[in-house]
């Protein structure tokens, strides 16, 4: 058995990293491990994030999402700065291609206005081409603000400060079992045991499991959506200069198929959202028979189902169509051709999802006498890192009544 911790934090991705970070900045007689499967850190949704630093457009005032967001933005831009990660301001234009969808684009003009996006503005076709020249639009809101960086890199930064303050770092330690003692909770890994007073639960796509092995009663439930992207060969970069996006379905928790150009250089293209067979089911033939019918035996999911098939059916249509994927691509760029793209990387987004079949589209963190956790953590998690481990820190410190 390891000597005992004050706090174990079960998840090596940005949030976890993040929190730890900021534990031992304010408590630093703290000890405090990480826990991560993974033979790295960030090896799941951190290290499979497009990398924007979102700017505050699309959430809505008073959310979590808006505040963490406003606020993280400029201390994730600040902390790059002065760590010398790379980053971009590359700047994003929500582009409106029917008259339909420009109430909607309003609507996140006066969002973003309500969160105080720096420099947002309405556009039209011929300042949306100034700055895009290969797209075609109606009307566009730009935000100049908007930027990309590698949050592998952020990532790894924070372990980096954790482990100088005096925090530990155990990769390839999965989590088996755990148990509550009298004198604090044990916890059976693939690398023995460790002993703790309290935990942090930042597992991203296993968060709810973590939190029944604890008791933790829950009303949701992690659904996993892969993400495909494609990506656009090296001669046809030059038709993205920054972030393009769609005008969003308010309905559902996506921003749909949209370009990104990525801090590496490239420009990535999507992605869709199908339903995974896998939690962690990166590829199409990824296939685990627990997460699979824990899904199915879900009554949220079937609501979920049931109420938007036709989005479901559209989405597996674009995942095996790449002429499907193209046509959803030119009506944002109209030259783009279907042999302009290759295949690219994907994501797991952990979507959770209420019973009664409601995607939850803010944050949720849950607290405990022994533990905090964190069962929904959407974009913008990673934008706002040092803001939401700033909060989940203060959390931590008050619930278990920390000095």
């Amino acid at each position: 058995m390891s000597k005992p911790y004050d706090i174990i934090v079960i998840g090596g991705g940005i949030l976890g990293l993040s929190s730890a970070r900021h534990l031992l900045t304010h408590l630093p007689n703290l000890k405090i491990g990480i826990i991560e499967k993974g033979t790295s850190l960030a090896q799941q949704q951190t290290g499979n994030n497009s990398g924007v630093v979102h700017s505050g457009i699309y959430y809505r005032p008073g959310s979590l999402k808006a505040k963490f967001c406003v606020e993280g933005r400029n201390s994730m831009i600040e902390f790059c700065e002065k760590n010398e990660i790379p980053f971009d301001r590359c700047g994003k234009l929500i582009i409106a291609t029917s008259p339909d969808e420009l109430p909607r684009l309003n609507d996140l003009y006066e969002r973003g206005i309500a969160n105080g996006v720096e420099g947002l503005e309405k556009v039209g076709p011929e300042r949306a081409s100034e700055i895009e020249p290969h797209v075609t639009t109606i009307e566009a809101l730009w935000s100049p603000a908007t930027a990309i960086v590698d949050y592998n890199a952020v990532t790894n930064t924070y372990a980096e400060q954790f482990q100088e303050m005096g925090g530990d770092v155990h990769l390839e330690t999965e989590l088996l079992e755990i148990k509550k003692l009298s004198t604090g909770t044990v916890l059976e890994t693939s690398q023995g045991i460790y002993e703790t007073k309290h935990l942090i639960n930042c597992a991203g796509l296993h968060s709810d499991r973590i939190a029944k092995l604890m008791g933790i009663e829950l009303d949701l439930q992690i659904i996993p959506f892969r993400g495909e992207y494609y990506t656009l060969e090296k001669e046809y970069e030059y038709l993205v200069k920054g972030l393009i996006y769609p005008v969003p379905n308010p309905e559902l928790p996506f921003l749909g198929v949209h370009f990104t150009r990525n801090i590496k250089g490239y420009v990535e293209a999507g992605p869709n959202a199908v339903l995974a067979t896998a939690r962690e089911g990166y590829r199409k033939r990824d296939f685990n028979l627990r997460d699979l019918s824990e899904t199915l035996r879900f009554s949220g999911f079937w609501k979920v189902a049931f109420r938007e098939w036709r989005i479901g059916l559209d989405e597996v249509n674009r995942s095996f169509r790449k002429s499907i994927f193209t046509k959803d691509l030119q009506k944002m760029i109209p030259t783009i051709e279907s042999h302009h793209l290759k295949t690219g990387g994907a994501g797991v987004r952990a979507q959770a999802v209420r019973k009664d079949g409601s995607l939850i589209d803010d944050f949720v963190i849950e607290k405990s006498a022994e533990a905090v956790h964190v069962l929904n953590a959407p974009s913008p998690g990673a934008t706002s890192s040092i803001e939401i481990g700033k909060y989940i820190a203060d959390l931590a410190r008050d619930t278990f009544n920390l000095n």
